[in-house]
């Protein structure tokens, strides 16, 4: 039976701007927040790239000092956190600026949860451990994916265990996104793809999750739609505003739906296999987005033919099966459009590797609203499918 739209839910998202030109607006929102010295967190492909100047010019331009701190990989570890509250501390900052990808914003919502709480940043994983707010935090993202700066989640590498862990708290929504389509000009094409494929797992995750509403339901469906449509045509032609536009605001949607409805098994995975072989965590969700809807697509097949319809599919006369497979078929396709066909294998996740692998994403936060319970030998059979 469908959810009544009557039942009571609780939706957090951060005040954000979204269009050509946010970027510039940065120093003066600095201001607003009180800003008496702030740490940006970026990484050196950010600093390359430019877009790190945007923001010292218009930190300059309003008279705030700042500090650096870019020593950030692509999963951002308990180490890299912690040394960045340090250098948080030592600078006498007041207010955090990141800038880049989810690297940099879950690794500065990290600094921001030591900073006010103390202790290790690792202590605070699950749901609603953050007992004191975080500094002021302003996020400017640079891909069209991870949606980190509108979410409540932070997403940590613990590289002792080997595994990502997940933070999940409405402490870790920014203050303000600042979200310029401009800053994904510089985006590889694989990247683009590889974040765009993300993107579509937090919208298809979140429209089918346990935990979906009317609300989320909105933002879910016109991500697919924005992602489906425009991913491949960004990649073919890169230096396209308006297409890079509509993939932003795709990316949006689907960090407005998945913040609020969480997420499901192809995150749990992909944060599994993410921290115990330091993957690309686009990539990963590519991979296993179809096997996990091959197992879950009993749950609930009206949602996944909503989701197929929002694709471009028409389902109309099909059975469930066929409405199943020809989702499937849509999804893999789009994967090998935009370049993202590899296998678990070839990037050298090994069946040895599988029981440890089920049994971290069986303790993933993400898991929970999975829209089918999932054991660990199911976990074990989808990563051997995606083999």
């Amino acid at each position: 039976m469908p959810e009544s739209i009557l039942n009571i839910r609780k939706v957090v998202t951060p005040e954000f701007i979204f269009g050509v030109g946010a970027i510039n607006l940065v120093g003066q929102y600095a201001i607003n927040l009180a800003s008496r010295k702030t740490m940006i967190v970026t990484d050196n492909g950010v600093i390359s790239a430019g877009w790190v100047k945007y923001v010292t010019d218009s930190l300059q331009e309003n008279n705030i000092p700042y500090v650096i701190y870019s020593d950030i990989s692509p999963n951002p570890s308990e180490k890299e956190v912690m040394l960045g509250a340090q250098l948080y501390q030592e600078e006498n900052c007041n207010s955090l600026i990141a800038i880049g990808g989810g690297s940099p914003i879950d690794c500065a919502k990290g600094i921001g949860i030591v900073s006010s709480n103390q202790g290790n940043v690792l202590d605070f994983e699950g749901v609603d451990n953050i007992q004191y707010p975080i500094p002021p935090l302003i996020c400017l993202p640079t891909t069209a994916g991870s949606s980190a700066d509108v979410s409540q989640f932070t997403i940590i590498n613990d590289q002792n265990r080997k595994v990502k862990i997940a933070i999940v708290s409405k402490a870790v929504v920014p203050d303000i996104a600042l979200i310029d389509p401009t800053t994904l000009t510089t985006m590889d094409n694989h990247l683009t793809a590889c974040t765009g494929m993300d993107a579509l797992t937090h919208a298809i995750e979140a429209y089918v999750s346990n935990a979906s509403s009317s609300i989320t339901d909105l933002y879910a469906l016109e991500a697919v739609r924005l992602i489906t449509n425009n991913l491949l045509k960004t990649i073919v032609k890169p230096d396209d505003l308006e297409l890079r536009g509509r993939m932003m605001l795709g990316s949006l949607y689907a960090g407005l739906a998945f913040s609020n409805a969480i997420l499901g098994a192809v995150h749990a995975m992909a944060h599994s296999l993410g921290g115990y072989l330091d993957l690309p965590h686009g990539e990963c969700n590519a991979i296993l987005l179809s096997h996990v809807i091959d197992y879950n697509y009993q749950a609930c097949p009206e949602k996944y033919c909503k989701i197929g319809e929002a694709m471009g599919l028409n389902l109309g006369g099909y059975s469930l099966l066929d409405k199943k497979n020809l989702l499937i078929d849509k999804i893999n396709q789009l994967n090998k459009s935009v370049g993202v066909n590899k296998n678990l294998s070839q990037l050298g996740v090994t069946r040895t590797d599988i029981p440890l692998l089920a049994s971290n994403a069986l303790n993933d936060a993400c898991l929970t609203t999975n829209p089918r319970d999932a054991s660990q030998r199911d976990l074990e059979v989808i990563y051997e499918q995606a083999l």
